[in-house]
């Protein structure tokens, strides 16, 4: 395990919980939701020390879960977990999102986090539509986080990003390539993975997919970046940055999975069943992973 930074006068009065990790959703044997599984995680990471707990984010594989799933996971786990919880409410329609973020204004979320609509590609001026009718008709009761995923969704142009911000009708945007630029125009940007130390050594919130599988690495990156310890910062740098390699030689988020899974929790099946090669580099993985995470 990664063990906690040294005591350093620089980094004993360092506390801050900025790591949000977005969470894995585990699966039983056939493909459906393991609430248990997903207590588990959820106690597991409130223990390593994160500031909040994404469910339903891209790790999360929200697209293969129904609403009435997410939503019951969503209450439940606010229940459940010691530290705030941020409810993904991305889906294929602006119904499905507001049925969603409802459930989870209800149940007591933190916050909201929104994607554009998945699967078909939508262009700049309908994406605008989309999140201003979203916040049109939810009508307040919970922040709202617009999230930029272009991997995964359509891509929300900075100048898209800057004009939804500048209603007031949003808390912020989960950004990392236009992270800067929309700071620089007095908004507020979260980081992820991509930009993480970056993001930490300006002060923002972090939506960490690794967090969820080396959550005490995280934290323990940002406390050293905050405490400017900068050995111990460049050390878990590169420690961080060795484990996202590893992930992005698979698709998102099996490696994830399998990394919680040698953590001792369940994770559940892949969506996908991975071809032989990158089977024995899984093989690989796990090897590594046991030695690396002493």
């Amino acid at each position: 395990m990664i063990r906690d930074i040294p005591e350093r006068a620089a980094c004993d009065t360092v506390n801050r919980r900025v790591i949000q990790a977005a969470a894995i959703t585990p699966r039983a044997e056939h493909g459906d939701l393991d609430f248990g599984a997903t207590f588990e995680l959820i106690d597991r990471l409130c223990s390593a020390g994160v500031g909040g707990i994404v469910l339903f984010d891209a790790a999360g594989e929200y697209a293969a879960f129904s609403g009435d799933e997410r939503s019951r996971l969503v209450y439940l786990a606010v229940k459940r977990s010691r530290v705030p919880v941020i409810a993904g409410v991305g889906g294929d329609s602006l119904a499905l999102s507001l049925a969603l973020a409802r459930d989870a204004r209800q149940a007591g979320a933190a916050a909201v986090l929104l994607p554009p609509p998945y699967f078909f590609a939508y262009r700049q001026d309908d994406l605008r539509e989309f999140y201003s009718q979203f916040a049109r008709q939810l009508g307040g009761g919970v922040p709202v986080y617009i999230a930029n995923r272009p991997a995964f969704t359509s891509t929300i142009e900075p100048e898209t990003a800057a004009a939804l911000l500048g209603t007031g009708h949003f808390a912020g945007i989960a950004e990392a390539d236009a992270f800067d630029c929309i700071r620089a125009a007095g908004y507020n940007a979260l980081g992820g993975d991509s930009n993480c130390e970056h993001a930490l050594a300006a002060g923002a919130p972090v939506i960490s997919a690794a967090a969820c599988a080396v959550p005490r690495l995280a934290v323990d990156l940002d406390r050293a970046i905050a405490g400017n310890c900068e050995e111990e910062a460049r050390r878990l740098q590169a420690r961080f940055r060795e484990f996202l390699a590893w992930v992005e030689e698979f698709p998102f988020p099996v490696l994830l999975k399998a990394a919680v899974e040698l953590r001792g929790l369940k994770a559940g099946p892949p969506a996908v069943p991975l071809p032989p090669g990158k089977l024995r580099r899984m093989d690989e993985f796990r090897e590594w992973f046991r030695a690396w995470d002493r």
